[in-house]
């Protein structure tokens, strides 16, 4: 059944043909011809009075595209019947619209491959009005062409054609595809009889729904012979002809799911047969070969399957497949599209955000100058006040500047020496370090030098805070420096004492040190000792085996008994013999 849009197409090239003026009307007497044509073509009663009905509240003049749509749809549309001849609706538009758009004088092929491409173009044209063909179905339709001729594919020659579309951003309509097949652009030193037959060979499948067609033998019910006919394969059935000519037919052959298709044996002289079986009859073919007869029985296998499983045609089949990829496509671009869009708009925002924020910085940064300047300013005046002020007590200070440089060399005296203590205490926190790797014997050892030079710690903390008290006692006034001199001779005497007993710590530490290396040493003596008598008692193991009496019977000279030697014995004669062998080699 042929779909409602393709139908739509070609009366849409009649309607645009009688807009003679190009505004997208025509007068309502040219509608009244087209309308009883398509009804005549279409096998439906005409109303005469049905349009002037429908457009009685409109008599502003000529009818548009919109306006005849509905007419078109519920008198015409709505009553078609399966058995109208499609190719008829074809050949009845294109009388009308072709002559106005195509010139033989233009164009190198006949008007019946004109008709026919402008046929193919309605089969492969999208769904949209203009109409028009995307490049993915014209380089399908050529594909086919060029393969219907038997000629080769020039996929770089097209490409260029495609990015010459891509450039003007249009796609091709019915009458520049004409001009392109017409005017041989793709076909140019092709054969034109080549040309017209692949034209006629694309045509018959896409367009007349011919899956498979040639020459068979086929049996008669009647008098039972043999006769060649034609062959025509569509989805629901198989017509037959005298010749390939199509001007008789000779019979058809109906296909439904009921049918079946089976091979035969050679009989009656006759080879590579096989049998069509329908619900009233069955039809005995016998095919050229055996390649030819199994491509005829694959090809009504197929259709029947189509038919119970209610698909279309596989051109059909094949052109849906390919608008819905090309619509998922389109679909996933504008998806990607609007992403994209987003992603722009979301970055467009981001970077006003990165504007003010920049703009707030700078502000940011000028209020920072400012507090700056101002601060400098504050300070500059601190420091003029305090000069002035030195100035004043320049005379008072004169005597405290000796003592000052006293204490600060005293001060100088005390830091060296606490830079001193903490050399000390780093070497004896790495002597700790080494010493945490010896054996549980010395445990006892690494706890004492742990609290010794835990206790230097705290004399080191100590002296520190000592050290601060003297150094707040030098910013207090020359009336409390006299008290301050008193206790700065008290800590001093203290400091001494701590000094002292950090003398006596470390001498402590460096004997328990004494101590660790001599235990180690004798550890290290005990080693070598035990290691050389286990090296004796190996020597001498024969040695010391205890003698026992002897066996009264008569003894052999063997390597086994009680004066026999050990194995440890003999391999260490074995190894003197060796080195002694060797000896005269070594020396020579």
């Amino acid at each position: 059944m042929i779909s409602r849009d393709e139908i739509l197409k070609p009366i849409w090239y009649a309607f645009t043909a009688l807009d003679v003026d190009r505004n997208g009307k025509v007068s309502k007497s040219q509608l009244k011809v087209l309308s009883h044509n398509l009804c005549t073509i279409l096998k439906i009663p005409h109303n005469t009075s049905a349009l002037e009905e429908h457009f009685k509240d409109d008599d502003a003049g000529p009818v548009s595209t919109q306006g005849y749509m509905p007419y078109l749809n519920m008198f015409i549309l709505s009553k078609i019947q399966a058995n109208f001849d499609f190719s008829e609706l074809n050949k009845m538009c294109w009388t009308l619209s072709a002559p106005k758009h195509i010139s033989s004088k233009h164009v190198l092929i006949s008007g019946s491959d004109t008709y026919k491409v402008w046929c193919i173009f309605n089969f492969l044209s999208e769904d949209k009005y203009p109409l028009h063909i995307v490049t993915e179905e014209l380089e399908y339709f050529l594909r086919k062409l060029f393969a219907a001729m038997g000629c080769s594919w020039n996929e770089g020659r097209f490409d260029d054609y495609k990015m010459h579309l891509s450039a003007k951003k249009k796609n091709l309509n019915a009458w520049e595809l004409i001009e392109l097949i017409g005017m041989c652009h793709f076909t140019k030193g092709i054969n034109p009889q080549t040309l017209s037959m692949g034209i006629n060979e694309v045509y018959q499948e896409l367009v007349m729904d011919v899956i498979k067609q040639g020459y068979m033998i086929k049996k008669g019910h009647k008098r039972k012979n043999w006769t060649e006919r034609w062959f025509e394969l569509h989805l629901n059935y198989m017509s037959y002809y005298v010749s390939e000519d199509l001007v008789e037919q000779k019979g058809c052959i109906s296909l439904d799911r009921n049918c079946c298709v089976e091979s035969l044996p050679d009989k009656d002289g006759k080879k590579n047969l096989f049998i069509v079986r329908c619900v009233e009859k069955s039809f005995e073919i016998s095919a050229s070969d055996k390649k030819t007869k199994q491509e005829w029985i694959q090809a009504i296998q197929d259709c029947i399957v189509r038919i119970r499983q209610g698909l279309s045609s596989p051109h059909r089949e094949s052109r849906q497949k390919r608008r819905e990829l090309r619509n998922r496509m389109k679909a996933e671009q504008e998806a990607m599209e609007n992403r994209m869009r987003q992603l722009l708009l979301a970055n467009e925002s981001k970077q006003a955000q990165l504007e003010v924020l920049s703009k707030d910085l700078q502000e940011a940064s000028l209020r920072g100058d400012l507090e700056e300047q101002r601060r400098l300013k504050t300070q500059t005046e601190l420091l003029d006040q305090y000069r002035r002020d030195l100035e004043q007590e320049k005379m008072a200070r004169m005597q405290m500047e000796e003592q000052v440089v006293e204490k600060a060399n005293e001060v100088e005296q005390y830091w060296q020496r606490m830079q001193e203590l903490e050399e000390m205490y780093r070497q004896l926190k790495k002597a700790l370090d080494d010493e945490r790797q010896a054996k549980d014997d010395e445990e006892a050892l690494r706890k004492l030098q742990a609290r010794l030079l835990q206790e230097e710690a705290s004399k080191r903390f100590e002296l520190e805070q000592i050290h601060k008290q003297q150094l707040q006692i030098l910013s207090q006034s020359q009336k409390e420096k006299e008290e301050l001199e008193r206790e700065r001779a008290e800590k001093e005497r203290a400091l001494r004492a701590a000094q002292e007993q950090l003398e006596s710590l470390t001498r402590q530490r460096e004997g328990a040190q004494e101590e660790y290396m001599a235990i180690t040493r004798k550890l290290e003596r005990a080693s070598n000792k035990t290691k050389n008598w286990k090296h004796k008692v190996s020597k001498h193991e024969g040695l010391l085996r205890i003698i026992q009496p002897g066996n009264k019977s008569p003894n052999k000279m063997t390597n086994w008994g009680q004066a026999a030697f050990t194995e440890t014995e003999l391999d260490e004669l074995e190894r003197i013999w060796q080195e002694n062998r060797n000896r005269p080699h070594d020396e020579q």
